[in-house]
């Protein structure tokens, strides 16, 4: 080939338009679009990159708000609301997604040796917690709603999907459980628009897809159980993982000059006091961490270590009042206190 200024102008001409696609590519898969909505009854975050981020976040919006739907208490058209209505009288046929969640949910409830139940509703609404009415009942009232507090109770039938409650003015709650199983579905929205890096925050319930943009790890954050929001006892470093965590300091109230937060102890009808102020769940699932999570609170940490060092693929970090640090043996060289104050209390 003879060069020539015509032929140099048409090769520089073809070097700059394949620049500018690299470049036009590159971007596609470094840019994160992030979108933030209420849904759950919660705020919700997500950080997405690649090509059909929008698509996927739309698509996982429209999933979250059917599920919010389906299983909120506080609709009275929600299929949760309508198994309590018919609680004691006759089942209720209901779609793929609750009867999952329930079953689920009953699951984490015998692993947890009631320590997790969902038919926990009537103590919580009774306690008020988060609302205007919040107060603290008597110990009679309490006593009344605990003799219909058991998820033993809840009687499932695969063959038609159906849920019952045995007795009248018993009622379920499955928002300790659902966030998990809405990360697990934004999640599978996100692998099916073959998004390779993405933060799921389902109102704290943080799942990652891949790894960052950059290559490494995602960094979270496990909050300080004693100080505001935003300051963290440590971190962990994590890849297509979950990470869930239950903790007194999410809702509460103080009277008296005593704090009422809002895991409540099925076995007690009061606050969990447990040595336990911070449960952290690290999954594959997210629903196996919201399932975990309040379930080992409340167990407290001995009993909590055992169960999940039992649980392949599980792994947990447990925070004490006397700001010891307990993590299962999966996690070593994963997790990195960040506050002097917080010592290991057990070997990673």
């Amino acid at each position: 080939m003879v060069f020539n200024i015509e032929n140099a102008l048409i090769i520089m001409s073809v070097i700059i338009g394949i620049i500018l696609i690299l470049l036009l590519i590159s971007g596609n898969i470094k840019e994160y679009i992030s979108r933030e909505f209420y849904s759950l009854g919660t705020l919700n975050q997500l950080k997405v990159c690649g090509r059909k981020a929008n698509k996927a976040i739309d698509e996982s919006i429209r999933k979250l708000c059917e599920i919010d739907d389906k299983m909120s208490v506080f609709k009275e058209n929600s299929e949760i609301s309508k198994i309590n209505q018919y609680a004691g009288k006759q089942s209720l046929i209901v779609s793929e997604d609750t009867y999952y969640v329930i079953e689920k949910a009953i699951k984490y409830c015998m692993l947890s040796e009631g320590a997790f139940d969902i038919t926990i509703r009537p103590i919580v609404a009774l306690w008020g917690i988060g609302k205007e009415d919040v107060r603290v009942p008597g110990s009679s009232e309490i006593k009344q709603k605990l003799k219909v507090v058991n998820y033993k109770d809840i009687v499932i039938d695969k063959n038609n999907s159906s849920i019952l409650l045995k007795n009248e003015k018993q009622e379920i709650d499955v928002g300790g459980i659902a966030k998990g199983y809405a990360a697990d579905q934004v999640r599978d929205i996100m692998i099916k628009n073959k998004i390779k890096s993405a933060l799921i925050n389902l109102g704290g319930n943080i799942f990652v897809i891949g790894s960052k943009d950059d290559g490494n790890a995602w960094t979270v954050g496990i909050q300080n159980p004693f100080k505001r929001r935003g300051e963290f006892a440590l971190t962990i470093s994590v890849i297509n993982k979950s990470v869930v965590t239950s903790g007194n300091y999410e809702r509460y109230f103080e009277t008296g000059g005593k704090k009422f937060h809002h895991i409540i102890n099925p076995s007690t009808g009061y606050p969990s006091e447990s040595d336990i102020i911070s449960s952290t769940i690290i999954s594959d699932n997210s629903i196996d961490g919201d399932g975990l999570s309040t379930g080992t609170y409340i167990m407290g940490v001995f009993k909590a270590m055992r169960l999940i060092e039992e649980m392949k693929g599980i792994d947990a970090i447990f925070i004490t009042k006397n700001k010891e640090v307990y993590v299962t043996s999966g996690l070593s060289g994963k997790v990195t206190l960040t506050n002097n104050e917080f010592v290991y209390k057990n070997s990673i």
